[in-house]
């Protein structure tokens, strides 16, 4: 039920069992992390709201039994679905979105209708609740835009590069309204490319690493967007559910905040491929493409905010994250 390479620490100092969560999109890939993290805990009461548009039934399915979870599928996009969901809840980690760059410049609509429209119920909702403790959600590392600045500093934006990128910083803005207006307590995680187990590889927007472990483990040829030089900030799933657990029940923010969830470094496609390529002792072909649009060539976090307010630490490194997926995708595929 549990995977035994996750979770073996913890990140909270109470007992989650006097506590209710609702985890939106938690049968998606961050959410059903999370999810089976607060699980395997014993939270008193986790409760999924889905629509399985883009998570999979699959990743929440061993926990369908269990006596304190809930599993209700539906669309944020419906306001009253969205009050239901959070009605009783203590704690809200809203991870429902529509990610990806490349389907937000082939559909906008939808990614605002979702991304943005969906938020703002939820918002609706939890402003309206008479139990809701806090809400954390999933901001993302997007809003940093056309700016070149390494590290990534909050506070420090670009202008937005694509749809999605907008849609993020539309609930930002939000949220801090909410927050100033109604007293809505929220924090939001900017995510920097997050990875691990139960990332769909097959996926049609699925990101790099998901579909990197897939070619070596196929042996077909992997086409590369760009020259592979291109760096990102990649985050071990663990990570980011520190970052959720430790928001959610760090009692230090009372009004709004956003705060990076990354690891503080830079690793490029190409030094993917090599790691790949000695774990798996293989070498499949590589093709380079072109850039994609919307895309910017590096990134890396400053991860001092989050460190210092709420002792937040990246404890699982990239190589080791690495491993750990590749050997699952193994298992998987």
């Amino acid at each position: 039920m549990f995977n035994n390479q996750l979770y073996n620490k913890s990140y909270h100092d109470i007992e989650l069992s006097n506590y209710s969560f609702l985890i939106t999109g938690g049968a998606g890939f961050i959410g059903s992390n999370l999810v089976e993290y607060l699980l395997k805990y014993n939270a008193g009461h986790v409760r999924v709201l889905d629509n399985l548009s883009n998570g999979y039934f699959e990743n929440i399915k061993d926990f369908i039994e269990l006596p304190n979870f809930e599993f209700v599928e539906g669309d944020i996009r419906d306001l009253e679905t969205c009050k239901r969901a959070v009605n009783g809840i203590d704690f809200i980690s809203h991870q429902a979105a529509l990610g990806s760059v490349p389907r937000s410049i082939a559909d906008p609509i939808t990614s605002n209708d979702v991304n943005v429209g969906g938020f703002l119920n939820i918002m609706v909702a939890a402003s309206e609740s008479k139990w809701l403790r806090k809400m954390v959600y999933a901001a993302s590392s997007s809003t940093y835009g056309d700016s070149t600045d390494l590290p990534k500093v909050e506070g420090k934006e670009g202008r937005p590069l694509s749809p999605y990128a907008v849609t993020k910083l539309v609930n930002e803005l939000y949220a801090d309204v909410f927050s100033r207006v109604y007293g809505l307590n929220t924090i939001g995680l900017r995510y920097f490319n997050v990875f691990g187990p139960k990332q769909n590889p097959n996926n049609p927007y699925a990101a790099v690493i998901p579909i990197f472990c897939k070619h070596f483990i196929e042996n077909t040829e992997l086409i590369i967007n760009g020259d592979g030089n291109t760096s990102r900030d990649f985050t071990f799933v663990e990570n980011a559910v520190q970052a959720n657990i430790k928001a959610m029940l760090n009692p230090v923010f009372e009004n709004h905040e956003v705060m990076n969830v990354a690891c503080g470094d830079q690793i490029s496609l190409n030094e993917i491929i090599e790691m790949l390529s000695v774990m798996s002792q293989k070498e499949i072909k590589i093709t380079y493409g072109s850039e994609r649009p919307g895309d910017v060539k590096h990134s890396k976090a400053s991860i001092y905010k989050i460190q210092n307010s709420i002792n937040y630490s990246p404890v699982i490194k990239f190589t080791d994250g690495l491993g750990i997926v590749y050997n699952w995708y193994i298992n998987k595929l």
